[in-house]
């Protein structure tokens, strides 16, 4: 799994402040890059050069950067101290930093180890909470009237019937569908993109390879498919891991021409 902060953030962070520091050692008299506005125009700073706005426009893109990627590891527990951070920036420029370029490698692998860690822990829970809901959401289901378990675990309930012709895996069927989470969230809609699908049956998720095949033509299923029949310990931003899902599923047709191939 990859963690969401990267070594190499930080330690870019200290290589262009100790590339400024050598480049640019600091002079006598040296003028500044910026001066106090007038009152009037309500500014802090005042830009009498392009070259003063860019250099300030660098800043704030970077801090904008940083900012939003020492927030992420707060999110799973791990808390950085931005004045910190900080104060190591500044002290590089001022040549006193007080860890040396090792020490600071030390501190950034390790804290991205952590990171790592402590995601994948936080994902293996997530995940096993997931699927125990998911085992629990089948168990209730499969007691409802007209419910049907297949030997492959996958769970249907016939919502209209209809005595048109099934088809097998190597068909390619026209649906509209619904699928949800367990708690309602919908993830996706043919419904709601205005038109059904079309696709090879030998294409999907086994629950669906399996289950449009127990349809006739013109009726509407719902299916309870178990994360084993779906997308298993795939994680994505709107299917968890280990999730059960449930499809609302109407057979439309079977379309084996040309058109209907994808």
């Amino acid at each position: 799994m990859k963690s969401i902060f990267k070594v190499t953030l930080l330690a870019a962070t200290v290589a262009l402040a100790a590339g400024c520091q050598k480049e640019e050692e600091p002079k006598a008299e040296a003028a500044p890059a910026v001066e106090q506005a007038q009152a009037e125009t309500g500014k802090a700073v005042h830009f009498k050069t392009d070259d003063d706005k860019a250099a300030y426009a660098i800043g704030v893109s970077f801090a904008n950067y940083l900012s939003t990627s020492l927030d992420k590891p707060s999110e799973i527990g791990i808390t950085l101290n931005k004045d910190l951070v900080l104060k190591g920036i500044e002290h590089v420029f001022e040549g006193k930093a007080e860890l040396n370029e090792e020490e600071t490698r030390a501190a950034l692998e390790s804290l991205d180890k952590r990171v790592a860690e402590t995601m994948q822990k936080q994902a293996a829970e997530k995940a096993e909470a997931a699927k125990k809901a998911g085992d629990d959401f089948r168990t209730e289901f499969a007691k409802q009237d007209g419910v049907t378990q297949t030997d492959t675990g996958l769970l249907y309930q016939v919502m209209t019937a209809a005595e048109g012709e099934q088809p097998k895996d190597t068909d390619t069927v026209q649906v509209h569908y619904k699928g949800t989470l367990i708690d309602g969230t919908q993830f996706d809609s043919s419904y709601d993109r205005g038109e059904p699908a079309t696709f090879p049956l030998n294409r999907v998720i086994p629950g669906w390879t399996e289950g449009v095949q127990l349809m006739p033509v013109g009726s509407k299923f719902k299916f309870v498919i178990p994360p084993e029949l779906a997308y298993g310990q795939q994680d994505t931003p709107t299917i968890p891991a280990n999730s059960t899902l449930v499809f609302e599923v109407e057979l439309l047709k079977i379309d084996n021409g040309e058109e209907a191939v994808q």
